[in-house]
């Protein structure tokens, strides 16, 4: 499934036009590799990482591709939501 449709779909994003404008950005990444592209492949087990409109790091797994964008019940058990702060690793250091 295509990045901005799986965003969209799991209502993570508003809009697909975000998503898209996010990925072109090169602010998301999956497994650790920056995408550049809304049409990168997204596939169930990949980790999804990308700041969200309050500035904070999200990191999240998909669990399973959604059929559509249903309710929001519906969207959340399709990921994951990691627990871990990435924005904050490092800062002992």
């Amino acid at each position: 499934m295509r990045l901005d449709r799986f965003l969209w779909f799991v209502r993570v994003v508003k809009k697909r036009e975000w998503a898209q404008a996010m990925a072109e950005a090169g602010t998301l990444r999956i497994d650790g590799r920056r995408v550049e592209r809304a049409a990168a492949p997204v596939r169930v087990g990949d980790t999804l990482t990308f700041a969200d409109h309050a500035g904070r790091v999200r990191v999240i797994r998909v669990v399973t591709l959604p059929q559509r964008r249903g309710p929001a019940q519906e969207a959340r058990a399709c990921y994951e939501e990691r627990t871990e702060n990435v924005s904050q690793e490092g800062a002992g250091d």
